[in-house]
Order: C-alpha cells, then structure tokens, then sequence
C-alpha cells in the first residue's frame, strides 16, 4: 500500500510553516530529520521524500542540505501551478527542475502538478496534454493535482482565505471532476495523455468521496496515488479507524503517503507551524503510521 513517504506539504510556504516563527527553517529543519530517521527505522524500504516546495526554491534545498536534513531523504519533491499562482510560464518546468538537480543529487519528484478550470475548462485540459509533454520524461514521478475540486463549503488551506480574490477561489477548481462528480474535459485529456501519470488527492476526514474516488483512479487506469495521513485528525474521535478504511480502499495503489498537517493544540499558534517540543510526538506519530501500512 504505501511506497513512499513525504515529510510535510510546502513547508517553505507560508500558507503551510510560517517564516515569522521560524524564518530560517530551523525548528522545521530538526522536525523532518527527526521524522526521516524515525521512518527508516520502522521500513527501510519506504522511500522518504523532502515534502514538495512551493515556491521551487534552491535556497530553501540548500538550507536543508547544511541542515542534515537531505540525508535522511531518498528525494526531493516540487510543486508548480504556473497557469495560476507563479510568476513563470509553463514551459519552464524542465527549466524549474534543473534549478533543484543543481544542488542536490536526490531524484526530483514533482509531487504537485495542476491547473484551474476557474477561467476556462478547455484551458485546463489544454495543460493536461501541455504537462504531461513537457514532464512525463523529465521525472520519476509526475502527480497531477487534482482528481476532484474542492467543495467550497470546505476551504482551502492558504492565510487570507477570500481577501486573495481569484487566487482562493482558484483553488476551487483544480479537479479533473466537478464538486458533483461530473467529469471536465480534463478527465479526457488525462485518459488520453497521462500514462504514467499519477494523481494527487487530498481525502479529508471520513471523506464521502473515497470509493467513488477509488473507482474514477482506477477508470483513469492511474497507478500511482499521493494523498495524506493527517497528524491533526490523528486526535479525532475513532482516527484509527479512518486512516486504515482510506489506506484499505486505496490498497490497489502505490500510495504517496503525506505526514503533515499540526494539530492546532501542538502548534505554535492555531496554525500548521510546530512547536520545537513536539517534534518527536510527529516523529513517533511518522513511525506509527509506517508501521500500521508500509
């Protein structure tokens, strides 16, 4: 079931570990060593992978390289949207992940691919084809992001949530199926062009869409699968029990596992930064999970 895990999501976005408590990556530094070390342990055969930066940054990879952090990692990983939220175009992608092979020698995954039907649909399935072509064979692993949009009601995780204008509602609408299931022409261009592909989607807690998510992957003929186990819903009623329905359910993948996620009593403020004192509860918390599914 689980191949792979990755410690964290965007760390070096602010949205995910706030630079004004830890502006030099330090606490986060010493929290993802930790968790490195405390994976291997439980599964040397699980690959450990530097969660996936947002910006693509080859400061913050050299950061963690001074800080130990690389060599417990077996790859680095990179997010891009350059069709909504960076200031790049997207041919510039093989451009992007040369910036990160330059200064390490870790395999680079681009755990986090996408594009928004927010202005247009067909745009959207235009990138689909566009991505594919230009990272397909660039990297070991592409994940498009998403299978599903984002039901409004929910929310999407960033600081200023509806003050960013079309930025947060752009989040929204990153799924190759609408809210209600439907499929875009994205999914088409995706059965057409994705081979290899992998997709990634995010399943809160006691997700209602998990089996027909499970059933939409597999029409997809999608293999490979990155999705989280959240520390905070660790400490929801019957926790345990989720996580192993979702990892039960996705059994036929080969799952990306993402550890992250504070819980808001464990954090510095109410938000997903850490506090320096729970760093080995994350790290046990690491463990555990890749003792119960690795």
């Amino acid at each position: 079931m689980m191949h792979s895990a990755m410690i964290w999501n965007e760390p070096n976005n602010k949205s995910h570990w706030d630079p004004e408590v830890d502006p030099d990556w330090v606490i986060f530094a010493d929290f993802a060593k930790l968790a490195g070390e405390a994976i291997h342990a439980e599964n040397s055969g699980v690959v450990r992978v530097l969660g996936g930066m947002s910006p693509i940054d080859p400061f913050f990879v050299r950061k963690m390289e001074e800080r130990g952090v690389l060599a417990q990692m077996d790859a680095v990983a990179v997010h891009g949207f350059p069709l909504d939220w960076n200031l790049w175009q997207i041919q510039e992608w093989p451009a992007k992940v040369a910036e990160i092979r330059a200064v390490t020698d870790l395999p680079v995954w681009v755990s986090e691919v996408g594009a928004s039907s927010f202005g247009s649909e067909e745009v959207q399935a235009w990138a689909v084809g566009r991505t594919a072509g230009l990272l397909k064979a660039e990297v070991p692993r592409v994940h498009w992001y998403s299978l599903y949009d984002l039901p409004r009601e929910w929310g999407a995780t960033t600081r200023h949530r509806e003050a960013e204008g079309s930025s947060y509602y752009r989040h929204f609408y990153m799924g190759l199926l609408r809210e209600d299931g439907s499929p875009k022409p994205s999914f088409d261009a995706f059965a057409e062009h994705g081979d290899g592909m992998g997709i990634c989607q995010w399943f809160h807690y006691e997700d209602h869409r998990l089996d027909d998510a499970v059933a939409w992957l597999k029409r997809l003929g999608v293999r490979r699968l990155r999705t989280g186990i959240s520390w905070a819903d660790s400490f929801q009623p019957n926790a345990l029990a989720w996580f192993d329905r979702q990892m039960e359910a996705l059994q036929d993948f080969e799952v990306t596992v993402t550890f992250c996620f504070t819980p808001e009593h464990r954090g510095v403020a109410p938000h997903h930064t850490s506090a320096p004192q729970v760093i080995e509860e994350f790290a046990a918390f690491c463990a555990s999970m890749t003792r119960r599914f690795a």
